[in-house]
């Protein structure tokens, strides 16, 4: 959001941004979380990362794209310091990092080749407001993309009381903050909404299957869980402390699982516009 709104007035990031969130982010990369758009890439485009997080997906983009500019945008400062010190680590000088508000982006009409959001759209309270946002800052004849995963649909083994309960705490947190946590799903009905045309309508899958991602992935949704933001969140829909405890022991448990299996569907939309 713009500098100009107070946090009382921002609605509220249902991840939060605390250590264990941004850790998580920061592992994505282009070719984990933007492959469906990694072909239509050139180099010399100007482009767009909404909801950058901590900028390892900006970065990636940047890399392929230069000498164009590419240029992250969150609605907080937290993410936005980790992303400028991943620049700093990559000796990345053209990346810029700056705050902006996803329903009413501050640059002129027709600035990006690309505008880009990942797993942003199913935090927003208006979702279709955004993407007609990055159809407008986005140039005639180049790409709007965006990709969201679908928490109704994510599957695992083993198959734990707690991740089915940590599960039901998410998506009523999300939905309590104006979110939709099932939006890979109606990314399709956003896109027509929005007046998208010719849009490619995509699937993938983020697999967690061997010893260790599945610890890597357990460990760190318990941290997330025991979380400030979690917690406070859980606690408002009524599940106290020993309840986020059981949830986070579940994790755990879950990823030091020999047969452990997680896999999360995401819906991806690429557009000329």
């Amino acid at each position: 959001m713009s500098e100009n709104v107070s946090n009382s007035e921002r609605p509220r990031y249902t991840h939060g941004h605390e250590r264990a969130a941004l850790a998580s982010h920061g592992a994505r990369t282009a070719a984990s979380s933007a492959a469906y758009l990694l072909p239509e890439l050139r180099r010399g485009m100007d482009v767009l990362d909404l909801g950058c997080g901590p900028g390892t997906i900006t970065l990636d983009l940047a890399e392929i794209v230069a000498p164009g500019v590419a240029v992250g945008v969150e609605n907080v400062e937290a993410p936005l310091v980790a992303a400028r010190e991943e620049a700093a680590r990559r000796d990345d000088t053209r990346t810029r990092f700056e705050i902006g508000d996803a329903t009413a982006l501050p640059f002129d009409d027709d600035t990006f080749d690309v505008v880009h959001a990942h797993q942003v759209l199913q935090h927003l309270v208006d979702p279709v407001a955004a993407l007609r946002e990055m159809i407008r800052v986005c140039r005639p004849g180049e790409w709007v993309a965006a990709r969201d995963a679908d928490y109704a649909a994510m599957t695992w083994y083993p198959e734990l009381p707690g991740l089915d309960e940590w599960r039901r705490v998410y998506r009523a947190a999300a939905r309590a903050n104006g979110a939709e946590p099932d939006a890979a799903r109606r990314l399709r009905s956003w896109a027509q909404a929005a007046g998208l045309q010719g849009v490619r309508y995509t699937a993938s899958v983020w697999n967690y299957a061997d010893e260790e991602t599945c610890r890597w992935w357990g460990d760190g949704q318990a941290d997330r869980c025991l979380g400030a933001s979690f917690t406070n969140q859980a606690a408002a829909l009524g599940a106290g402390s020993d309840a986020v405890a059981t949830i986070a022991d579940a994790w755990r448990a879950w990823g030091a699982a020999s047969d452990a299996w997680f896999a999360i569907l995401h819906g991806e939309i690429l557009a000329h516009v």
